[in-house]
């Protein structure tokens, strides 16, 4: 009787696990030029902080896509956590595409920008994305290309951000075309590492999760797209959430079920793991608004309807 006693109370004595303690927020703002949410530095402070969303992505910087400068501090970031109760703060970081505008940029990978990497240019840059001038494709296994995008992280945390949204994790799919058949190729091998480029994107997300928590291991992970790898479950174990743009609508042309069915599917994996997806569409009127509500209320995700420059607190939890 004794032994079963001790092992009872041993049992009690262990920390509980609830789907509950898991990272779900109901509401999301996410905002990445602060100069345009307002030209003032502590007004926008202020509007982030009053702005009522469980979590809050923003740029490194106040004002987004210009360098080094401006850098939220540890005291801004505390301020507008403190606006709502158990908020979080999520740095934004583009792991998939390297941005001419950010510290680690050097003129003469590109010196005469024509989009094409200079002969000075390091072996992880590719070609300009056509859709974002300043933004080109990398080779994310590279090992210099993670030791920066790492060394970004290590600012991160000492900022004070509760965790990173991580952009361009949809990577994979720009080295999964094949230029001969020209179409797409799922699981397509990567010649570098003889892995796919999937596993590689995995395996890179993993790396940088397991760096910011051997610093904070309530530290949060959220990448946006790329639903293909849920695929995984160790994908799905590591990440605390998905973001997924223009799910239900596209602007405001509403999608029909047949052209969200395989992502939907995808993202099922998030829900049997009880982990939030936050969906953010860009539509600007109402019968699109509409759309992406009932679509997200149907799912259980979390949405966020917002301009597609993020310059905005935007309608989430419908506020």
């Amino acid at each position: 009787m004794g032994r079963w006693l001790l092992i009872l109370l041993l049992l009690l004595s262990l920390p509980a696990f609830s789907l509950d303690s898991i990272f779900r927020p109901k509401s999301m703002a996410y905002v990445l030029q602060g100069e345009k949410l307002s030209p003032d530095r502590k007004s926008a402070v202020k509007l982030l902080k009053e702005c009522g969303r469980e979590l809050v992505v923003v740029d490194v910087c106040y004002e987004g896509g210009k360098g080094d400068g401006g850098r939220w501090t540890k005291d801004e970031i505390g301020e507008i956590r403190s606006g709502a109760p158990n908020r979080k703060i999520a740095a934004y970081i583009s792991i998939g595409e390297a941005e001419d505008y950010r510290p680690y940029w050097k003129k003469e990978w590109d010196a005469d920008n024509d989009g094409k990497p200079d002969r000075a240019a390091p072996a992880f840059l590719d070609k300009v994305n056509p859709d974002w001038p300043g933004n080109y494709k990398v080779k994310y296994w590279n090992a210099d290309w993670q030791k920066i995008i790492l060394n970004e992280i290590a600012r991160i945390t000492d900022q004070g951000f509760d965790g990173v949204y991580l952009d361009i994790v949809d990577a994979f799919e720009f080295f999964e075309y094949d230029s001969v058949k020209m179409d797409w190729q799922d699981d397509r091998r990567n010649p570098d590492t003889g892995k796919t480029y999937r596993e590689d994107m995995i395996s890179w997300v993993g790396k940088i999760a397991e760096f910011a928590r051997g610093t904070r291991k309530d530290f949060i992970v959220i990448p946006q797209n790329g639903s293909q790898l849920l695929k995984d479950p160790g994908f799905v174990k590591t990440i605390s959430a998905i973001g997924i743009e223009d799910l239900f609508t596209e602007g405001n042309k509403i999608r029909k079920p047949k052209d969200f069915k395989d992502r939907l599917a995808y993202l099922s994996e998030m829900r049997k793991a009880g982990k939030a997806v936050l969906v953010i569409e860009y539509g600007t009127d109402e019968k699109s608004n509409t759309a992406s509500m009932k679509g997200a209320s149907e799912n259980g995700f979390t949405l966020l309807i917002t301009d597609r420059n993020l310059t905005t607190i935007g309608k989430s939890g419908m506020k």
